[in-house]
């Protein structure tokens, strides 16, 4: 066996540990808010975005390293082989590593936070860490009594887009309020995806997620339904004036969308078959979220 052959695999579970393509659930929050806010109030502080991308970004590798570390002690990662605690060994260097992200990323919040005179943004990052603990770590761990959807989408909806949409323009909006509702919903969707290949590892460890109360039958139908319902509503916020039609380029996402639903609907009982269907989730939360964020940024211009 040749060292490529033996190299590969091993690099391979550190892509899927380090999970590049979620971070874009760090960014489109960000981005969503900040298009709102370009549109409605004609400005856009590149120095204020980029910094709150990097501190989203470091802040999002805090939750999922520190995810790793709190499961590892739950015994649910047993045969998580992508899992950074057992690739590495180290559990406290993984722990200390993720602290090392949040502290940095809530140190760009507090430099966005100092250069607009105003704690609002980082008291609404702080409210997200919050929740984001309470998700995973002890003696909450909420995500175990399958309350994560509901966590996530206030911390990644309402609170992330109005923080993103806040800190171009110290004020408050419906319509990013709004826009939030559909980053919250395709956010979570993500994370009810991620339960499918995992239902036995999940009892086992006494984890009540979605899919281990109803079943990955009835998941797939809730799947449906949860995706079904973001396209609906763009169209009515645009009906009522709260998007500009522009919006409805978000609707180009359909294809991921279809993809999803039809993929999830055929093998949600086969763990192997369906353990891509969250980065299919990512596709669908991806270009939604860009779509969206584009169609108010045409009609700002």
């Amino acid at each position: 066996m040749t060292t490529k052959q033996i190299t590969r695999p091993k690099s391979k579970l550190w892509m899927a540990a380090i999970k590049p393509p979620m971070y874009s659930v760090a960014i489109m929050p960000i981005w969503v808010g900040s298009a709102v806010a370009f549109t409605e109030k004609k400005v856009f502080n590149l120095t204020i975005f980029a910094t709150f991308i990097a501190a989203a970004i470091l802040i999002l590798a805090w939750e999922n390293i520190t995810n790793d570390v709190f499961d590892s002690e739950t015994g649910i990662d047993i045969n998580k082989h992508h899992s950074l605690v057992n690739l590495t060994g180290k559990k406290t260097l993984v722990f200390w590593l993720g602290n090392l992200c949040l502290i940095s990323g809530l140190l760009g919040i507090l430099a966005i936070a100092t250069w607009q005179k105003d704690p609002t943004v980082i008291g609404i990052i702080l409210l997200c860490c919050a929740l984001g603990y309470m998700y995973q770590g002890p003696p909450f761990r909420l995500g175990y009594q399958g309350l994560g959807e509901i966590l996530c989408f206030f911390a990644f909806g309402p609170l992330a887009v109005s923080a993103g949409y806040y800190s171009q323009t110290p004020t408050w909006s419906i319509s990013s309020l709004a826009a939030s509702v559909i980053v919250g919903i395709v956010t979570s969707l993500i994370l009810f995806c991620s339960h499918f290949h995992q239902v036995k590892d999940d009892i086992a460890a006494g984890k009540r997620s979605p899919i281990v109360r109803l079943g990955t039958t009835n998941g797939a139908k809730v799947l449906i339904w949860f995706t079904a319902s973001i396209y609906p509503f763009i169209l009515l916020f645009v009906l009522l004036g709260f998007f500009p039609v522009w919006t409805l380029l978000s609707w180009l996402s359909l294809p991921y969308a279809f993809k999803l639903c039809r993929h999830v609907h055929q093998n949600h009982n086969q763990p192997e078959k369906v353990s891509n269907c969250k980065f299919i989730a990512v596709a669908v939360h991806f270009w939604a979220c860009l779509l969206l964020g584009l169609g108010f940024v045409i009609a700002g211009v």
